[in-house]
């Protein structure tokens, strides 16, 4: 008998254009699902990521994403009450800066 699949809330379409959303299992794929959120999400992908998952848990793994904007960084550090020198994107630099800062 297999498990019951936990699906996903109805996310913008383009945060997974390059795989098959509906092969996603939120448990399995969690640390997947967030960093796209949180780089491409617009508000409401947002609102349904803190729907399934909460904010200590979407920081401990945005801490880890290195190519996160610091804006991003900020906002999920402010919310989660982390301090943002703990987040990758604020300790590592890229070799090679993105065209546009903004």
């Amino acid at each position: 008998m297999s498990n019951p699949r936990k699906t996903l809330p109805k996310y913008s379409s383009h945060l997974f254009w390059d795989i098959n959303p509906n092969e996603l299992e939120l448990e399995l794929h969690k640390q997947f699902i967030v960093q796209r959120v949180l780089q491409y999400g617009l508000m409401d992908d947002w609102k349904l990521l803190i729907q399934s998952i909460e904010i200590k848990e979407i920081a401990e793994i945005a801490i880890q994403i290195k190519d996160l904007d610091k804006r991003t960084g900020s906002f999920i550090s402010a919310l989660s009450e982390i301090p943002k020198e703990e987040f990758r994107c604020y300790s590592i630099q890229q070799s090679i800066p993105p065209h546009w800062n903004f």
